[in-house]
């Protein structure tokens, strides 16, 4: 459970309303919180295994859930981007709170095969480590954390309307910068 203490009142708003998130706000620079979040196939996954043995940035896409117009058009619209970007170098992940059930269905359903879907269903630890646990909602902001091979955060974005895109641009130029 959260502290008031890493409560941030009105740090975003869903569809104009203020929302809290919950957990620490992470800066660039900061040493990237470990975790396990559950895949598509219920395996579990860390950051430091997509790290591959610090041999590769990670591209963290959080989403609040799939099954919404603008989770789905986001998350599609980093597939087809990622794949301009340097396998060997990088990996990208959706996050979001849906079940892995979900998760692959709409994986198979839109063709997203270049990116990997990971679940925070359980317990919303990432949620919470990251500071993106959207207090009112149970679910996960709009943010996306750049994390180079080292596991230290190189890139973040976090979207102040939930309801809205984020800056893709921005992300693949940060993106790019990092891995060449």
């Amino acid at each position: 459970m959260t502290d008031v203490q890493n409560e941030r009142s009105g740090a975003i708003t869903f569809k104009g309303n203020p929302m809290t998130l919950l957990g620490p706000e992470l800066k660039v620079g900061d040493k990237a919180p470990d975790f396990q979040l559950t895949g598509t196939d219920l395996s579990p996954t860390t950051l430091d295994q997509l790290r591959e043995n610090g041999t590769k940035a990670v591209l963290l896409i959080l989403v609040p859930s799939i099954d919404t117009s603008v989770c789905s058009l986001e998350t599609s619209k980093f597939n087809r981007h990622i794949a301009t970007l340097p396998a060997e170098k990088i990996v990208a992940v959706s996050i979001s709170a849906d079940t892995p059930f979900a998760q692959k269905r709409w994986a198979v359903q839109e063709h997203v095969d270049n990116i990997k879907m990971l679940s925070d269903h359980k317990d919303r630890k990432f949620a919470d480590d990251y500071g993106v646990h959207i207090k009112e909602l149970g679910l996960l902001t709009r943010a996306i954390y750049l994390v180079d091979k080292d596991g230290v955060i190189r890139y973040i974005q976090t979207v102040p309307e939930v309801a809205t895109e984020p800056d893709y641009d921005e992300v693949l130029r940060a993106a790019r910068e990092l891995v060449g």
